[in-house]
């Protein structure tokens, strides 16, 4: 593996996100990498929070891979400050070299230095190769999740 930058996306790494976002089946029904309007409009809501970290990794100048981290205050277990890590994608060509747990391992890292006592991730129920990467990298299934479409 070359180089690795993880930083800040950016307007010009948008088409990218979003082909990396619309790159398997559940993707390709919900994402419209034709109108890209609506993801420059979000991520101009991400980047004025600081709760919100919207990151690519970029390998050989080209982006290969990103994730959101979104940190969110809390009462429970003791006041606590927990993450969430959402969103995780590889490109398809970029995948088994160990990007994953470097996107991962920042995101953990990131969030101790935001001082988060807990770091939460969902993935899809069908997205079974996924479930046995995190818990390779530490994470537990611990809880159902429930969805409700607005």
């Amino acid at each position: 593996m070359g180089d690795l930058e993880i930083r800040p996306a950016t307007e010009d790494d948008v088409p990218a996100i979003v082909d990396m976002l619309a790159d398997d089946p559940l993707g390709a029904a919900r994402e419209s990498p034709d109108d890209l309007s609506p993801y420059l409009a979000a991520l101009k809501r991400l980047s004025g929070d600081p709760h919100q970290h919207l990151v690519v990794a970029v390998q050989d100048g080209r982006v290969v891979g990103t994730l959101q981290l979104t940190l969110i205050p809390g009462l429970s277990r003791k006041g606590a400050t927990r993450s969430i890590i959402e969103a995780v994608r590889i490109h398809a060509d970029a995948r088994g070299g160990g990007l994953g747990s470097r996107l991962i391992e920042w995101a953990v890292d990131q969030s101790r230095r935001e001082g988060c006592q807990l770091v939460q991730l969902t993935s899809d129920a069908s997205r079974t190769d996924a479930h046995r990467f995190y818990e390779r990298l530490g994470f537990t299934a611990s809880h159902v999740g429930f969805k409700l479409a607005l």
